[in-house]
């Protein structure tokens, strides 16, 4: 089974299980924190896979570095030690916060332009895409690209809108070549 699969299953069953218990926001922000220990600490998937590791000792080792989290992430945590499948930790932690992004009406947008964006302009993309996509809100990440020249790319899920001056140059230069 492909490890996306899996990841989604998992992802799937705490989200039901936070659902049940009324905790969705406390499972998004702690996931968010697991997350950012395992981007940080590359090693700690080197440690958990150690095959000469003990399981018990893996998941005391869970138990000490996460006691401050909710017990069912914890669980799902030493689940996935146990299954070997703590890679996919990543993958379900984003899948979780899709389901919950789904659930709530929130959107995921990221916006590359040349600059910062101020807040005013933050504010007016979120109203233009919450009309467009019928969504509650957008969360908008943005990221500094000054290669754009001028203008914005927006991606929204597998969705690119490009109104870069870069993008319309490389459009116009595409018309050129396929006319001749």
């Amino acid at each position: 089974m492909s490890e996306t699969v899996v990841a989604k299953r998992y992802a799937e069953a705490l989200f039901q299980l936070g659902n049940e218990k009324a905790v969705l926001e406390q499972f998004v922000e702690e996931l968010q924190t697991v997350k950012e220990v395992f981007e940080k600490n590359s090693k700690l998937y080197t440690i958990l896979e150690h095959p000469r590791i003990a399981k018990t000792r893996k998941q005391q080792f869970l138990d000490e570095v996460f006691q401050s989290l909710n017990t069912d992430i914890v669980n799902t945590l030493k689940i996935l030690v146990e299954r070997h499948r703590i890679m996919i930790t990543p993958s379900m932690i984003e899948h979780f916060i899709y389901l919950y992004n789904d659930a709530k009406g929130i959107a995921e947008a990221t916006v590359y332009s040349v600059r910062k964006l101020s807040n005013p302009e933050r504010q007016a993309l979120v109203a233009s895409f919450v009309k467009r996509f019928n969504k509650s809100t957008f969360d908008i990440h943005n990221i500094v690209d000054p290669s754009l020249v001028g203008g914005v790319k927006i991606r929204i899920g597998n969705t690119i809108y490009d109104g870069s001056v870069s993008g319309k140059l490389k459009r116009i230069k595409q018309n050129i070549v396929t006319a001749n």
